[in-house]
């Protein structure tokens, strides 16, 4: 068979399709919060908002995604006093901008117990999807460090809408205890306690 007459190999070469599962996770994401952010601004009730919010993250993070291990007892535990002190750290952020408890994040104006079923909910699946499906496809891509990073960025940016620029120093900093979490564990177990208890937080700072 002569070159001229030889079959073209439309296959792309191995590895060169990984990097579109993080895009395409990075692109639901956006999605995701954009969409949240019309609805809030909008005026549909903030419930309402939460909840669709947290099962559109739910769905992306487990879609394909491998069943996840039984938490251990003791990432729980771990994840409930990783939370407990970023809460007393956003407190002492409040403090340090001049502000006061609660202002930098904002006090819920809602029900404690249907928002807090839909905060447990929300948290949960952004650290299945940040932490947990993101993490995973870009450490396959690029290693441990990237990984961390982008997730981390993601999740300060991901809040902008909602919150403003002035969370972002703070989120950051949330974003890389939680990706330690995520590296230290090796589950999303601890990272989605500590972010669920942190975030439960707010309705008492």
């Amino acid at each position: 068979m002569t070159a001229a007459a030889a079959p073209i190999d439309l296959r792309a070469p191995a590895g060169t399709t990984r990097w579109l599962t993080p895009v395409a996770l990075l692109l639901a994401l956006g999605t995701i919060v954009g969409l949240r952010w019309w609805a809030t601004y909008a005026g549909v009730d903030p419930l309402v908002v939460g909840a669709a919010f947290g099962v559109a993250l739910g769905f992306v993070a487990l879609a394909r995604a491998q069943r996840p291990a039984r938490p251990a007892a003791r990432s729980v535990g771990i994840g409930i006093a990783v939370g407990v002190g970023l809460a007393l750290i956003t407190v002492a952020a409040s403090a340090f901008a001049g502000l006061g408890a609660g202002t930098l994040l904002g006090r819920p104006a809602a029900p404690f117990v249907p928002w807090a079923v839909i905060t447990i909910v929300v948290a949960t699946a952004e650290e299945a999807l940040l932490r947990g499906r993101l993490f995973c496809a870009v450490r396959r891509l690029g290693g441990v460090v990237p990984a961390l990073l982008i997730t981390t960025l993601a999740f300060a940016l991901m809040h902008v809408p909602l919150y403003g620029w002035h969370v972002v120093p703070l989120d950051l900093a949330v974003g890389v205890v939680l990706g330690g979490l995520r590296l230290a564990t090796g589950g999303i177990a601890a990272p989605a306690v500590a972010h669920a208890v942190a975030d439960l937080a707010t309705w008492w700072l």
